[in-house]
């Protein structure tokens, strides 16, 4: 196609009456930009003809000025009535929109949303009182011989060395290298001394769980939290043997993981147990795809721990196990970093569905 002559005034009116009929069937602003980008722009048939201007002979120049003039005027005009009806157009349905009915009662506050924490320890707790079990609670603020001796930590054990322990009162070690034989106060780093509280109290049998908060000396990063939270299940009876314990694993894990979920056993060491076993978990929604990772410890309860109780381990045996809530909140929901959880973050809580009412 030929481009346009400044001096041809029919071609000149076509291109006027063109540019005037696609604004007005311009609907929208980006509708019109399209419009005004045919006709207007930089590629316009108008705007190559004026450029063609100083081509021509002196002589033609005025008479093509006069004509290249008024045609662009004329468009300018009829793209402003284009773009007024427009955006009127568009405020208006804007308007419509977005109204809003003042006489609506609305919140006087943001809706919030709990924690999968808590939310998370209740439902545990919820499946082990369906199999009979019961929810012990035991004090933050432990006495050393709960934290420790109770449970088989000899007085030079390293977990009871102050880099792993929070001493409110008295000291794991003295200025030398001996360890104090002065018991103390701690913030406790497991939940067992509730088991050992549990048995004290109550006797055998004794079917328990232990949910709650821990503190260890370990510093914030992806993986670690100086506070976190535990749980932990006890059974003292008649009778109970490894493969019980196996059997109670299972059931726990179809039951937070699925039904096709299950447990391995790998043996390994903790004071309190004999024989331990570090816990696996296979599940087909791990991060990365179905197979095991490390989820908790568990092991035969040690007749050491059976008699500071005062239980005759030659008539009672036990299990126990125990995992944190954290990784296991981690591991259901491939949750990369640990800090998400304790940065306080409304968002990090209302993707659980977990949302409260508002007032």
């Amino acid at each position: 196609m030929e481009p346009l002559s400044p001096l041809d005034e029919a071609g000149i009116a076509a291109a006027i009456q063109a540019a005037k009929e696609a604004f007005s069937h311009a609907d929208s602003l980006d509708e019109l930009k399209e419009a005004r980008l045919a006709h207007n722009g930089d590629n316009a048939p108008i705007t190559l003809a004026n450029m063609q201007i100083k081509t021509l002979d002196k002589s033609e120049r005025p008479i093509a000025g006069k004509l290249m003039g008024a045609a662009r005027k004329e468009i300018q005009q009829a793209l402003a009535l284009a773009t007024a009806r427009v955006e009127a157009a568009a405020e208006e349905r804007m308007l419509a929109e977005e109204k809003v009915d003042v006489t609506v009662p609305i919140r006087r506050s943001p809706r919030g949303a709990r924690h999968p924490l808590p939310a998370l320890m209740e439902d545990i707790s919820d499946l082990f009182v369906g199999m009979g079990w019961q929810i012990v609670e035991g004090p933050e603020l432990e006495h050393e011989w709960f934290n420790f001796d109770a449970l088989n930590f000899g007085p030079d054990h390293p977990a009871r060395q102050m880099q792993d322990t929070f001493y409110i009162y008295g000291t794991a070690q003295l200025d030398s290298d001996e360890i104090s034989a002065q018991p103390g106060l701690v913030l406790r780093t497991h939940t067992s001394p509730v088991q050992s509280h549990a048995m004290l109290e109550r006797g055998v049998p004794l079917y328990i769980v232990c949910p709650g908060k821990v503190f260890r000396t370990d510093a914030l990063d992806a993986t670690h939290t100086p506070v976190f939270h535990q749980i932990e299940g006890l059974a003292v009876d008649k009778g109970l043997t490894m493969e019980h314990l196996k059997g109670t694993l299972d059931h726990f894990a179809r039951k937070l993981f699925g039904p096709e979920a299950r447990t391995r056993l790998r043996p390994s060491y903790f004071p309190f147990t004999e024989p331990s076993a570090e816990m696996d978990l296979w599940f087909p929604q791990k991060k990365g795809g179905a197979g095991w990772i490390e989820w908790g410890g568990c092991g035969m309860v040690n007749p050491e721990v059976l008699r500071n109780a005062g239980i005759d381990p030659d008539q009672y045996t036990g299990f126990a196990f125990g995992m944190g809530i954290e990784r296991t909140l981690m591991l259901r929901n491939a949750i990369a970093d640990m800090r998400d959880m304790v940065e306080g973050d409304i968002r990090f809580s209302q993707q659980f569905g977990t949302t409260g009412r508002g007032n």
